[in-house]
């Protein structure tokens, strides 16, 4: 038996540090959590288990990081560089780099270099109490190519400690072989595609680029109907550049998510709402192509749209491995409040992706995943830039990362 009081601890159950409990303690059972509250409340039952004391650390529950791109080869920090020196998008698209780049390296990586240069941007994730963790295909635009990323998605969950929930995302952009051919790109991720990899077990959710440089809202919806087949749930990359109704379609379909959102209008939140679809905004994205058109926040406030935060991981618009900078970011470039960015990287990142029952919040035979932090306030996760926060990641109750200091 694994049973263990974790105790001498600062707790936020729900990732609302309104809602905290000054000294608390978790008893774990095999993994599980038995119990939680005030140290003064503690059951007579547990009195006697093995005791781990956190030295009035904070906890919370392990992050989630809800939309990410992670998996991909090769890295376009040149064509950043270009970009800088005046070099248009467009003539670095022409002479072959741009989406399509990344689109070859990723085709030529072998299944185990996918997975080293995956793994090493999990890694800083996981340091910093990321628990759990949503990756997109979409680099591979072809049936062979988008199971090596999805496999590679897999394997990634299976040899670290974090939950991957797997996204596929085939209709994210036109492949160059089916240039001027949209529709028959379309025929080919729903008839072919997503059925084969569905059949294989290594989809759990269905995403589309619904934009006029990605897909239309009839093609978006093709994508959509071909999941319903499947009884897969969808989410989708909506209104980032400008407003298609894209955000109202994947409510149509009870999304999990409608994810940028700088472009949505008061419908779509009206329909987001209805749908209890969450709002997913993507800080990293909009900070590294200088966006300037900020998501409606007062709208999603005034309907209570569930918000969440991710990193957008990606090398072309996201180039990051922190989600703690996101939360940064997502206050300092949104205007979000605390409370708002620790819930959208726990309880509300949880509903986008789609599992909610195990992660985002600490409760009663809830697993006992939580992230213990080295800060006074919980209000350091959104303000230091850089700076290591994460003392111990906790999954199924055994210690999976921790952060040693170094002493003279």
């Amino acid at each position: 038996m694994n049973q263990t009081v974790w105790h001498h601890l600062k707790l936020c159950a729900q990732g609302d540090p309104r809602d905290t409990i000054e000294d608390a303690a978790i008893a774990v059972d095999n993994g599980k959590i038995a119990w939680l509250g005030a140290a003064s409340a503690l059951p007579a039952q547990f009195a006697q288990w093995p005791r781990e004391d956190l030295g009035g650390a904070w906890v919370t529950p392990g992050l989630v990081d809800c939309h990410t791109h992670l998996v991909y080869g090769g890295q376009r920090a040149d064509e950043f560089a270009q970009r800088l020196a005046g070099v248009s998008y467009e003539e670095i698209a022409r002479n072959g780099g741009g989406i399509v780049s990344t689109v070859r390296a990723t085709r030529a990586a072998s299944e185990a270099e996918l997975y080293a240069q995956s793994a090493a941007r999990l890694e800083p994730l996981l340091a910093e109490g990321v628990t759990a963790v949503e990756i997109k295909s979409g680099y591979g635009l072809e049936l062979a190519a988008e199971r090596k990323m999805l496999r590679v998605a897999r394997q990634l969950g299976e040899r670290y400690p974090v939950t991957v929930r797997t996204t596929f995302l085939g209709a994210h952009a036109l492949p160059p072989e089916f240039a001027g051919r949209a529709d028959d790109y379309i025929d080919e991720v729903c008839e072919r595609m997503l059925p084969a990899l569905a059949d294989e077990g290594l989809v759990d959710a269905v995403d589309v680029f619904c934009e006029r440089i990605g897909f239309s809202i009839a093609q978006s919806e093709r994508v959509f109907e071909a999941a319903a087949r499947r009884n897969l749930p969808v989410k989708m990359h909506a209104e980032q550049l400008s407003n298609s109704g894209g955000a109202a379609l994947a409510a149509r379909y009870g999304a999990l998510s409608s994810d940028h959102l700088e472009f949505l209008d008061e419908a779509g939140v009206v329909a987001m709402k209805a749908a209890s679809s969450v709002a997913v905004l993507l800080p990293g994205a909009y900070y590294f192509i200088r966006e300037t058109q900020l998501p409606p926040l007062e709208l999603l406030r005034r309907y209570e749209v569930p918000i969440a935060i991710s990193t957008d991981s990606n090398p072309g618009t996201s180039p990051t491995t922190s989600l703690l900078l996101m939360m940064n970011m997502a206050t300092t470039l949104f205007r979000m409040t605390v409370p708002e960015v620790l819930q959208g990287v726990t309880q509300h990142a949880a509903r986008a992706l789609g599992d909610a029952e195990r992660h985002g919040t600490l409760a009663e035979g809830r697993p006992a995943d939580f992230a213990v932090w080295d800060v006074q306030s919980l209000a350091e996760l959104a303000y230091w830039i850089g700076r290591p926060l994460c003392a111990r990641v906790v999954r199924g109750g055994k210690t999976v990362f921790e952060r040693r200091l170094n002493t003279i």
